[in-house]
């Protein structure tokens, strides 16, 4: 019915709009007696043997909803009851900001991507930390994602992280630095190996002073070469982070199958969805290979099937998360997921 009716129809708006319209729709419909047993019955696998302990956390399942959906933590909840083992809220920044200028979100139906530059639109950390603290219980899995401010320069880019980290460090169970979009001017400076090992280590430095700590993972781009990547395995084992995310949007606009002229005329920005499939799995097998396993990566990129999440996890693989699928594949895909994991345990 999603990919047959409802997406059709969406697809003929606007994509940010569509995107804060279907956010109204879902709150509207939590408000309805019953629809949340109703949502969760549609959608939710319950069943132990899905059950994942990655970083020292307890995931009802391994699949989860990337950074990016639900930016400002408006929607966790509701989102909860279509089957997600655990949700990722932000990219958050310590001062609210508006992002780039508008259309700055564009799809690809032809390849099952999506362009976006959004610029870490976002409320702002104190925001977000408000709303996170009215969780429902404990068992949803929350991972908070931090960046910086846009006019913040990268020499003070720590004091923004830190910031994030501390505002949100008793509502959410994880975190993940971002220095990997590419939609924030100078970010992905940030990747390189001495600034990276700089802000880690105090990160990580701030954490172990708490009474307890929890994980931090770090977010990388697509667009990393072989010795970049090297260096980011070096990185983890100096610092002694707790994951990897692999991987965010690319730059890259290779091999596909919207007409140049239009993905030209759309221009900047990072793209997701099955464009990036074949490269995520690349950085994953080489991470976890060339770390002989050292440390658990979270798959992100292309991931639309159950046989998509799958191959991520026999790449190496702890756990995967999806965005563009989901808007592409509709809320069901992530029991098709579910159950296909299963139908793989047996």
């Amino acid at each position: 019915m999603y990919k047959s009716i409802i997406r059709p129809i969406l697809f003929k708006f606007d994509p940010e709009k569509v995107h804060h319209f279907t956010f109204k729709m879902i709150k509207l419909a939590h408000k309805i007696p019953g629809m949340r047993g109703i949502i969760r019955s549609l959608y939710v696998v319950d069943d132990k043997r899905l059950a994942v302990n990655v970083f020292g956390l307890d995931f009802t399942n391994p699949v989860g909803l990337a950074a990016g959906f639900d930016k400002d933590g408006k929607l966790y909840d509701e989102l909860s009851n279509f089957g997600f083992g655990f949700i990722e809220v932000g990219t958050v920044t310590p001062v609210g900001q508006p992002g780039n200028e508008t259309p700055r979100l564009f799809r690809l139906p032809a390849d099952k991507g999506i362009i976006n530059r959004m610029g870490f639109n976002n409320g702002g950390v104190e925001e977000l930390a408000e709303r996170l603290r009215n969780r429902r219980g404990d068992k949803l899995i929350i991972g908070g994602n931090i960046g910086k401010n846009k006019l913040t320069p990268n020499e003070e880019a720590l004091d923004d992280y830190l910031k994030c980290f501390d505002a949100l460090f008793d509502y959410v169970d994880y975190f993940v630095v971002n220095v990997s979009s590419p939609n924030t001017p100078n970010l992905r400076a940030l990747q390189e190996k001495e600034p990276l090992k700089k802000l880690l280590s105090a990160l990580k430095n701030e954490n172990m002073a708490q009474a307890h700590p929890k994980p931090i993972l770090l977010k990388i781009a697509p667009d990393l070469t072989d010795s970049q990547l090297d260096d980011i395995i070096e990185i983890v084992r100096d610092t002694k982070i707790d994951g990897i995310i692999a991987t965010n949007t690319t730059i890259s606009r290779a091999d596909l199958k919207t007409h140049s002229t239009e993905v030209e005329k759309i221009g900047a920005g990072g793209l997701s969805g099955m464009p990036v499939r074949q490269r995520a799995t690349e950085v994953i097998s080489y991470l976890h290979t060339k770390s002989n396993g050292a440390f658990p990566i979270i798959a992100v990129g292309g991931i639309f099937t159950a046989e998509d999440a799958l191959e991520k996890l026999k790449a190496g693989a702890s756990l995967v998360q999806v965005y563009s699928g989901f808007i592409y594949e509709g809320p069901a895909m992530i029991k098709r997921i579910c159950k296909g994991i299963l139908k793989e345990k047996k």
